[in-house]
């Protein structure tokens, strides 16, 4: 997921404004000082999940009436919190939505035709019984959303058994990262026709856990380029690394997943039989 997978991070610096069975073919989670008290019946209480932020413009500085430049201006000269440049942010995907869709569409078009990842993945599929086209391969705006906690949870696609793939047209910086995001939803796809995967974890998170490790690692999203543009880097193990922290996070992102130490711990328990399994592919080729 992203990345494909969904993400959590702090609220984002100022940006320019532009003016993620075997199943079916996919088809686009008090003590007692003296008698003990009777146990409880009742279930316990749910965990609360952190509030969605609104915009407030006297507490941000973000004015969604003003001109963008106006805005723009305010948040380059240190009027407008992060918290309000998030959400100017997303008002200028909302505003560019429909060039951002055709602009991805596009290159998930070219792709189908001359990616040698998405190429071989493609044909690998139809070998399973499996169909991936522009009716569910499909590019569409995702809101981010920011939490009471701060954190900011954006995606740059991702996977259905029952629906096909979904792009986040307004997250993808260029084609590179597009076909980074294709591949590893075609990873999943993938996976989930040519076994019974546990797609949300009801069962068992281990399953997610390794689709997870094995669409980072083949998708290209971890090799070292990458890695060196996000300010990540290290002479030895960062592809490891950056794999291990791509899965917890996707498997963080599963209804049934309680916290990171179970995330950590699931992906862990499979980290050797599924980062060495590179199929349907020979050996990591990006």
């Amino acid at each position: 997921m992203a990345d494909s997978s969904a993400t959590a991070t702090t609220a984002p610096a100022a940006s320019a404004p532009s003016t993620s069975t075997s199943t079916s073919a996919p088809t686009p989670t008090p003590t007692s000082t003296e008698t003990a008290a009777p146990p409880s019946s009742t279930s316990p209480a749910p965990v609360r999940l952190p509030s969605i932020v609104r915009n407030d413009p006297a507490r941000t500085g973000f004015n969604p009436e003003a001109a963008w430049w106006v805005n723009y201006f305010k948040i380059i000269t240190g009027q407008i919190t992060d918290e309000g440049t998030f959400h100017y942010r997303e008002q200028r995907y909302r505003v560019h939505e429909v060039r951002d869709r055709e602009r991805c569409e596009a290159w998930r078009d070219w792709l189908f035709r001359h990616s040698p990842t998405v190429v071989f993945m493609r044909q690998k599929i139809r070998d399973l019984g499996g169909e991936l086209d522009a009716d569910n391969v499909v590019c569409r705006r995702c809101p981010a959303r920011l939490t009471e906690d701060g954190a900011v949870h954006r995606q740059s696609g991702g996977f259905s058994p029952a629906h096909g793939i979904l792009i986040c047209s307004n997250e993808i910086r260029d084609r590179s990262h597009l076909e980074d995001t294709l591949s590893h939803e075609m990873i999943h796809a993938w996976d989930a026709l040519r076994w019974k995967v546990d797609w949300v974890g009801d069962r068992d998170l281990k399953h997610a856990a390794c689709t997870e490790i094995r669409a980072s690692m083949l998708s290209g999203e971890c090799r070292w380029t990458r890695e060196f543009a996000r300010g990540n880097w290290k002479l030895a193990q960062q592809f490891q690394e950056c794999v291990r922290q791509r899965a917890v996070e996707s498997v963080m992102a599963r209804p049934r997943c309680k916290d990171d130490v179970q995330a950590v711990k699931v992906v862990n328990q499979v980290w050797d039989s599924c980062f060495s399994d590179t199929r349907p592919f020979d050996d990591i080729y990006r």
